[in-house]
């Protein structure tokens, strides 16, 4: 397959790398100093404690390539529309768009450049951390999951699958990949947000009643939009989840925390943001969420 990767981060040169082992792989990066090491020396994963060597192809620029059997978009979400933007080119109208990013809600941007039949949506059980340009711990690894947002016409999940589980990675196809997505966010939703605008580690939520309250409001609107949209959700049991996660990981800095106490826009519009989408095509109320959002977004246009 002709595949490109947008986003040469870590989970981009991750899935960029083993993808290229079996497929003409484009790496695609606004970084210069990335994309000259990949293309030099390739990209180097340590994996199992030892350094691995990948050799995709790396460019900042793709208005020479040809249109790709598939894209796959890994840089951070508030930067998804511009990066299809930028490379439009490469989308064709047999191109499939795959998207493996945090949050929800991914669909809305992607359907503006490709037919829903052509979007593929999913998560990601891998696990990466930058080392250094070009450079990345994969530690972790675990099942990509993989879903449609229709009836699968063309046969596309079971290449995708094969190609994934060709690479070395453990693709499993969905029929309800929503489910699935939400699992995944109503964890986010109700640590998140909450820890960014506190200020605070993620043991923080078990050890104080009032955030506590906090997050189980918000856990409680995401349920109630959840059900409207036909998926399954035990809010007890969600929140006894959502308190073990706190107190697993007392240290844990959510990417919401670390972004703004880092002056850095968040990717609070998919994971809080999507709750207030759904939302609104549900009918549900979510005053909870939508505050936060809001604050959130204030947080960040503070000049101080």
């Amino acid at each position: 397959m002709k595949i490109a990767v947008i986003g040469a981060g870590a989970m981009g040169s991750i899935y960029g790398g083993h993808l290229s082992l079996n497929n003409e792989v484009y790496l695609v990066d606004t970084n210069p100093e990335v994309v000259k090491l990949v293309n030099e020396k390739g990209v180097t994963l340590e994996e199992n404690g030892e350094d691995h060597s990948y050799f995709p192809k790396a460019v900042t620029d793709t208005s020479h390539l040809p249109e790709m059997d598939l894209v796959i978009l890994f840089v951070k979400a508030l930067f998804s529309r511009s990066a299809l933007n930028g490379n439009k080119n490469l989308i064709g109208k047999n191109t499939y768009l795959m998207t493996l990013q945090n949050g929800s809600g991914h669909e809305d941007i992607l359907g503006e450049f490709v037919l829903k039949d052509h979007i593929v949506i999913g998560t990601t059980e891998d696990q990466g951390t930058v080392l250094g340009p070009a450079h990345i711990r994969h530690g972790g690894t675990g099942g990509t999951n993989l879903g449609m947002l229709c009836p699968d016409t063309e046969g596309i999940l079971p290449k995708l699958k094969e190609a994934l589980d060709g690479c070395g990675f453990r693709a499993k196809i969905h029929e309800n990949i929503q489910q699935l997505i939400w699992n995944k966010l109503f964890v986010n939703v109700a640590l998140s947000a909450v820890t960014a605008v506190l200020g605070v580690k993620m043991g923080f939520i078990a050890e104080d009643q009032n955030a506590a309250a906090m997050s189980r409001q918000l856990l409680k609107e995401a349920v109630e939009v959840a059900h409207a949209m036909g998926l399954e959700a035990d809010e007890e049991h969600l929140f006894e989840e959502i308190i073990a996660t706190s107190k697993r990981v007392p240290d844990g800095v959510t990417s919401i925390c670390a972004d703004l106490s880092k002056g850095r826009k968040t990717e609070v519009d998919t994971i809080s943001g999507s709750v207030v989408r759904a939302a609104e095509k549900c009918g549900v109320s979510v005053p909870a969420h939508e505050f936060l959002v809001h604050m959130v977004h204030a947080m960040e246009n503070r000049k101080e």
